[in-house]
């Protein structure tokens, strides 16, 4: 084959090349030929060392190549039947690669594109793409003023004021519902000695992911990646009875976790983040009724945050997993149970649960159709064994518990960046970060507006004010852009009246209203719907 010469492309070059690669499109079959792996010719590959490597590295037997005109490549397909099929093309961007992402090794160029099989859906995703990009929380975030990311803590945020009070509303709000459902809410050491990371098995599965550290005693510790060990530690604090179960323990647990650079994303992929994180100890015979109690509480508090559309993957045992068969069974039945229950849409991920258990995904569709993969409802028949936790049942046996894992929002960081998107900054009134506005429209007002603001945080609802020595349209514009649901204007009218001036977010429309008329009506907004 000749060989391809390597050219450089640049994100200007991507009208044309899409212009070429639909001229290109034909009705030429691509030819599938499967050759034994001892029998390929390396030196057929020509194009670069890259597919050499992937060639030697596939097991023994069959291989397959792709052939269209005088074209072939190593691929696994399955292929359309020709190119002629694909009716819209788009070419988006491109972006760099380290070849296996691996960062010492060469860095490649990633093409993105998609096709549609009609030229109205390829409209349509293209207008989709174009609201996300107004609505990336990276932009917003700065616009809002609520966070930033900097090279000295790669993946770590740096929240400020606002974003922390967003932060601090959303815990606040699960902490109130948590408690209602009869959580215990505690708290665990971020740094844990090696040899529990061992024993319950994430050494061996996440150790190259972890953050670790050697003491001058010559002990290796690890920063959490995950709260599970130290919840069963808590468990295991003290004899438990059948009584005391189901157990439930909650905790907004800072974890870290490696993520190549090339990874990173903003608050959607993140190295340090805090889980909502839920384990629940219980018996075998409490499974069913525990699955569903957690799946309609995450269903009702997703519903509070404005997703209603809520899409369930189910995924049962894995061919490879630990347990016995009718453990598996009851566990199984359950989940499904849940699943069913809910009256919700749902696909099964056949053998694509964790070897310690099945487990439920909770998909979020936002307001543009994107979906998000959010909260996850497991069921873990191993790590409270290996972790030596028990309680004394009925018959004074001692048993195992079996122990839910339950994660609703997952990472707070990355559900802050999808509530952003989802409503592009524009959040409801109960969780947005700075609720009111109080502006002056001359210094002689600044006194009543501190005044306001003052009787709006007695109220328990977020003011501040704006005292700079700008003008109104200034102001408004610029609190505007911070998403800032309402501005309240103060002059003489107001004064006189004990009154304030309303604009609202995205209205151009103004209503004058009294001060205590304001806290009765917005106090009663001032929380989610389920309460």
């Amino acid at each position: 084959m000749k060989k391809i010469e390597h050219i450089g492309i640049a994100v200007k070059d991507l009208k044309a090349a899409n212009n070429l690669y639909s001229k290109l499109l034909n009705t030429a079959p691509y030819k599938m030929e499967e050759v034994d792996s001892e029998n390929v010719n390396t030196s057929f590959f020509q194009i670069g060392e890259s597919k050499i490597e992937l060639l030697e590295g596939l097991e023994d037997g069959n291989i397959t190549f792709y052939s269209q005109g005088n074209f072939t490549d190593l691929c696994k397909g399955p292929h359309i039947p020709n190119t002629s099929k694909i009716k819209a093309i788009k070419l988006l961007n491109i972006a760099g690669a380290y070849w296996r992402g691996d960062e010492k090794r060469n860095q490649l160029t990633r093409i993105y594109g998609v096709s549609f099989p009609k030229q109205k859906d390829l409209t349509k995703h293209l207008e989709m793409l174009e609201e996300a990009k107004k609505r990336d929380h990276r932009k917003l975030g700065k616009e809002m003023d609520l966070f930033h990311f900097r090279e000295e803590s790669p993946g770590s945020v740096f929240w400020h004021e606002r974003g922390w009070a967003l932060f601090q509303k959303l815990i606040n709000y699960m902490r109130g519902r948590q408690d209602a459902a009869g959580y215990k809410e505690v708290n665990t050491p971020e740094i844990l000695d090696r040899q529990l990371w061992e024993k319950s098995g994430h050494w061996e599965k996440y150790g190259e992911n972890m953050y670790t550290s050697e003491t001058p005693d010559e002990k290796v510790f690890a920063i959490k990646p995950m709260n599970c060990p130290g919840h069963i530690q808590v468990f295991n604090q003290g004899l438990k009875s059948y009584r005391d179960l189901p157990l439930r323990i909650t905790e907004f647990g800072k974890v870290h976790r490696y993520e190549p650079s090339g990874a990173l994303h903003g608050l959607l992929r993140v190295r340090a983040f805090t889980q909502d994180d839920a384990h629940i100890f219980c018996s075998e015979d409490q499974i069913t009724s525990e699955c569903l109690e957690v799946t309609n509480l995450i269903l009702d508090i997703y519903k509070d945050l404005g997703f209603e559309n809520v899409i369930l993957k189910y995924a049962d045992r894995p061919e490879v997993r630990v347990g016995e068969d009718k453990v598996w069974d009851k566990a199984e039945a359950s989940l499904l149970k849940a699943v069913k229950e809910s009256k919700l849409e749902y696909s099964i991920n056949k053998g694509e649960g964790a070897f310690y258990g099945p487990k439920i995904e909770f998909v979020l569709r936002d307001a543009i159709g994107r979906d998000w993969q959010c909260g996850t409802l497991q069921v873990d028949l191993n790590l409270p064994g290996r972790l030596d936790a028990s309680y004394v049942d009925k018959d004074g046996t001692k048993k195992v518990p079996v122990m839910l894992h339950r994660a609703l929002f997952g990472s707070l960081e990355r559900f802050i960046g999808i509530l952003i998107e989802n409503y592009a900054g524009k959040f409801p009134f109960w969780i947005s970060p700075l609720q009111t506005m109080i502006i002056p429209i001359s210094e002689e007002f600044n006194d009543y507006a501190v005044e306001v603001s003052k009787k709006i945080k007695s109220a328990g609802i977020s003011s501040s004010v704006d005292l700079k020595n700008n003008n109104l349209n200034y102001k408004i514009r610029d609190h505007s852009l911070a998403k800032i649901p309402l501005l309240l204007i103060c002059g003489k009218k107001e004064v006189d009246s004990n009154s304030v001036t309303i604009r609202r977010l995205d209205s151009n429309k103004q209503e004058n209203m009294d001060i205590d008329q304001f806290l009765k009506t917005f106090s009663a907004l001032n929380k989610a719907s389920s309460n």
